[in-house]
């Protein structure tokens, strides 16, 4: 599930210096990886800039205006997606005021759509940050739903947690990555085999 007409998937740079394409499946995950989930990632949120830049990719229509108050609102719903994805993840369920933010955010106005190829935009004005803020948030209602969640899971490697929804057909990705933790099983795999 992705936020209408979006893609997913975020450059980050890992603790060790190296920047690897993780693609969580879901701009509502990408988002919390904004922040830190868990101990591999970091803050890129510093200002209301960076996070008008990241909404700005992802949100075509935005009007590109955050306040103070917008950043501390948007980092409070992050950690919040953040605290539930990974209550999820490990077959929990989220914490009822976590469930509560969602919900709250969920219920605004969000992005309205629009059928292409007409003259007029009826209702269709400037994108504010609270209405990317309840896309997100409703994203998550629809990814976190008892139909969806059992799609979000860890990455099978031993030494990574990073989250993912798995929007594939047949729903059996294992890692975070194949370019990162998928590549170094398949080494450790491949070493294994060639010492036995």
């Amino acid at each position: 599930m992705k936020a209408p007409g979006h893609l997913t998937g975020q450059w980050l740079d890992a603790p060790e210096g190296h920047r690897w394409w993780f693609d969580s499946g879901s701009t509502a995950l990408d988002f919390a990886y904004t922040g830190t989930v868990g101990p591999n990632t970091r803050e890129i949120l510093h200002t209301d800039n960076d996070l008008s830049s990241w909404l700005i990719e992802r949100f075509e229509e935005f009007d590109g205006a955050v306040t103070e108050r917008e950043l501390a609102d948007a980092k409070a719903l992050r950690e919040t997606i953040a605290r539930a994805v990974i209550a999820i993840s490990r077959g929990a369920d989220p914490a009822g005021e976590d469930v509560d933010l969602i919900n709250l955010f969920a219920a605004t106005p969000d992005i309205p759509p629009v059928l292409a190829g007409g003259r007029r935009q009826a209702g269709r004005s400037r994108v504010r940050v609270g209405q990317t803020l309840s896309a997100l948030a409703r994203e998550c209602v629809e990814v976190f739903s008892p139909d969806e969640s059992e799609r979000i899971r860890e990455c099978a490697a031993f030494d990574c947690s990073y989250v993912f929804y798995d929007e594939s057909r047949s729903n059996n990705r294992r890692w975070c990555s194949m370019q990162r933790c998928g590549n170094r099983a398949k080494v450790r795999t491949h070493r294994a085999k060639s010492m036995a």
